[in-house]
């Protein structure tokens, strides 16, 4: 069925994976960068900032790499223990998918292509334990078998030579290995290097231009030079313009090494774990980290830019107007508070203060300007603050802000210029608080229970109806509930297909609702008849919020996994 739903199109990204080893490629053109996002593969052009996007995978990308010259892009997913997972071969200049290679089970640990793209070489992951060779033109494996010894530990890194189709090595746990291919016997033969009584695992690798000797990166933080011919270790060293190593630590440190002497010339340190360096030119390099930057760093000096930055982790709440430039993705602010997870976010109706409910159980509002703390309101609620509203501001510029919480509690605080008292507190409530008002919140003076809504089901999202006759309602029973407001009696319920559903938006028009979960799609179906109409696929974790902007353009979604998504709003008949 899915097969059959017309697709929404993606306008932009906001996010990078930067926990995948070398996921940050520069394009040989010198005017594109390539990245994974969840299942999808991003082509961004630097220099006008527009956004290209390979989709095709069904599950995570965990490795990408691209042929020097040019024309095409591998990568490869993980999956189920057990199924096979895909490598996609794509074609840059048309961003069509031109091959698919299913050997592989569970996932696919690296990819490499030969100095003259005509073999491209992939290592499986620890259930899988193999290392396959394949011809690009033939779409078809030319020789594979198990990539590390029994005695030896699982194999995580590959490389291929830079002047031969036929040489490409491989590293591990406590395993390090130089391969020769034999394409007319279709074998692929392995020689262990001999590393005396050193014992390293090797997380990433890079052959010298001249094939003479391979660099090893390894988890006790130091460097292993090792002579690709001979096979023999030559020397280590903790971590002239002609014989220089670009490092980058676990720790956030980038370093310039002689690799002559094997002495670090110069060093710096970044915002996350470093695991993709790219060579920009000359003059610069390009770096991603585990924490979802991109910085461009200068060769001279080492000082840094930040490139793009998103979230690293779960995005618990979505609002408009936003403090991204929704046009470019860029993030025009960013406010931290150390060791606390933000829960929900909302917007006063002038726009000038934004309030956030958070997991120490305070509400705090800021400018979204500068970001500077306007006032803190303490011990709002027990386990966190995990739903917030504000009503528009009154004549005397005074307000009044509706806060749910983990305690189950729903409170109602005045805020004025210089203080914020609770006005009242319903404990009617036994678990988390969750709702979604994107229209004006009115509060009663007498703060009285006018309705109650029941289900054998776990809510998860809610929302009105544009004239707020009718409410819909999902979460963890796989259903959409339609109730009236006047009475909270039930009208109707759509079975879905899906798993739970998180995140729930209405139009302004009334004309269709979206919905996305679990099963990592963004749905659109129409209100009244109940029918899905178009389907977003992109997500590599689930969908924890979105939204329908205001001028009913674009659908905004963001899931687990720190990524932001925007898509085109069809024109529906």
């Amino acid at each position: 069925m899915s097969n059959s739903i017309p697709k929404l199109n993606l306008i932009s990204v906001n996010g990078f994976t930067g926990s995948i080893h070398h996921g940050l490629q520069k394009h040989p053109n010198g005017i594109h960068i390539i990245y994974p996002l969840g299942s999808n593969i991003v082509i961004k052009n630097e220099k006008s900032g527009e956004q290209e996007f390979l989709s095709g995978h069904t599950h995570p990308i965990t490795c990408l790499a691209v042929s020097k010259c040019g024309k095409y892009i591998a990568s490869g997913q993980s999956t189920h223990m057990g199924f096979q997972a895909d490598i996609l071969l794509w074609n840059m200049d048309t961003k069509k998918m031109v091959k698919k290679f299913s050997l592989h089970k569970g996932r696919v640990e690296a990819l490499s292509f030969s100095p003259t793209s005509k073999y491209l070489a992939s290592l499986g992951g620890e259930d899988d334990n193999s290392v396959i060779v394949w011809d690009i033109e033939k779409g078809a494996a030319i020789c594979g078998t198990v990539a590390s010894k029994d005695s030896s530990g699982v194999t995580k890194c590959l490389a291929y030579s830079n002047g031969s189709d036929l040489h490409f090595v491989t590293g591990g746990n406590n395993t390090l290995r130089v391969w020769e291919i034999n394409p007319v016997q279709r074998k692929c033969i392995p020689y262990d290097c001999q590393m005396g009584q050193i014992k390293r695992f090797v997380k990433c690798i890079v052959v010298g231009d001249n094939d003479e000797n391979m660099y090893c990166g390894t988890t006790t933080g130091d460097i292993l030079m090792v002579n690709v011919k001979s096979k023999l270790f030559k020397k280590n060293n903790p971590v002239n313009q002609k014989n220089i190593l670009f490092v980058g630590a676990g720790d956030g440190m980038l370093a310039i090494m002689d690799t002559d002497k094997m002495k670090i010339l110069n060093k710096t340190t970044l915002k996350g774990a470093i695991t993709s360096i790219s060579i920009k030119n000359d003059m610069s390099v390009m770096v991603g980290t585990s924490a979802g930057n991109i910085f461009e760093v200068s060769v001279k000096d080492l000082s840094s830019k930040l490139i793009s930055s998103c979230h690293n982790g779960k995005i618990n709440d979505l609002v408009f107007p936003t403090i991204w430039n929704a046009k470019t993705g860029q993030e025009l602010l960013r406010i931290h508070v150390p060791n606390l997870e933000c829960l929900c976010i909302t917007f006063n109706y002038e726009g000038s203060s934004l309030i956030t409910g958070w997991s120490d159980g305070k509400i705090r509002a800021f400018g979204p300007e500068t970001g500077r703390i306007q006032y803190e309101i303490n011990d709002a609620h027990n386990g966190g603050v995990t739903a917030i509203s504000i009503t528009n501001s009154e004549n005397n510029g005074e307000c009044q802000i509706v806060s749910g919480g983990a305690d189950g509690q729903v409170r109602v605080w005045r805020i004025t210029k210089h203080t914020q008292i609770l006005e009242t507190a319903m404990k009617e409530h036994k678990e988390r608080m969750v709702w979604n008002v994107s229209h004006q919140v009115v509060t009663d003076p007498v703060h009285v229970r006018n309705q109650v809504l029941f289900a054998s089901n776990f809510f998860k999202a809610v929302c009105y109806y544009p004239d707020e006759s009718q409410l819909l309602t999902t979460g963890t029973d796989r259903k959409i509930a339609y109730w009236e407001a006047f009475d909270g009696s039930l009208i109707r319920e759509l079975e879905l297909e899906a798993d739970a559903i998180n995140g729930l938006d209405i139009s302004n028009s009334g004309k269709f609702f979206v919905c996305g979960g679990s099963d990592k799609s963004v749905k659109i179906y129409r209100y009244e008849e109940g029918d899905i109409v178009y389907e977003g696929l992109g997500h590599s974790s689930e969908i924890t919020k979105l939204r329908i902007s205001p001028d009913q353009q674009r659908i905004v979604s963001v899931g687990s996994d720190g990524a932001i998504f925007t898509w085109k709003f069809p024109e529906i008949q």
